[in-house]
């Protein structure tokens, strides 16, 4: 059976979902607030910051880099940046169970375009103060790029399980 590059870039994306996923296996939304590191992250607020990541690369598949807010990144808005760092907490009003489904419903939207969008089209990226000036990525960049950026945040969110309580993604 052959697999065409579209199945190939789905299934590496499941395989390191997943393995993140099993970082969050049987815990309760106390245990996924805890910050059990000299890091402020968590398991639930990493939860939230890769989903979210995510949502905002497809956006940026499926509309460039219009859309987004612009950041005065010399002066930022202190209410922006308060809602940044929500970004990585597992806030009082939301659930573990709440963050995997918005995660599951990235995911399935991350596969569908995978399958659908030219994955030469390119666009240029938004200005910030990480990204060189005038970089153009193609839509398989995109997702190659978050290939990586599920992968690094599973490797976080393993740490932060195996001092919780010593359970191992692998091995």
């Amino acid at each position: 059976m052959s697999s065409t590059e579209r199945d190939e870039i789905v299934a590496v994306l499941t395989k390191h979902r997943g393995l993140f996923l099993v970082t969050v296996q049987g815990l309760d939304d106390e245990q996924a607030r805890l910050t059990p590191t000299v890091s402020a992250l968590s398991l639930g607020g990493l939860v939230k910051h890769v989903t979210a990541t995510v949502a905002q690369w497809l956006d940026f598949v499926e509309h460039g880099p219009q859309g987004g807010q612009e950041i005065d990144w010399e002066n930022p808005d202190p209410a922006l940046f308060e809602a940044f760092k929500d970004g990585f907490r597992l806030l009082p009003d939301e659930t573990l169970a709440g963050a995997i489904a918005a995660w599951d419903a990235v995911a399935a939207r991350t596969d569908a375009l995978v399958r659908e969008v030219d994955l030469d089209e390119t666009h240029p990226l938004p200005q910030a103060p990480w990204f060189p000036p005038d970089e153009v990525w193609s839509n398989r960049r995109v997702f190659i790029h978050l290939v990586a950026e599920i992968a690094q945040h599973a490797g976080h969110a393993d740490i932060l399980r195996e001092t919780i309580d010593g359970q191992k993604s692998m091995g």
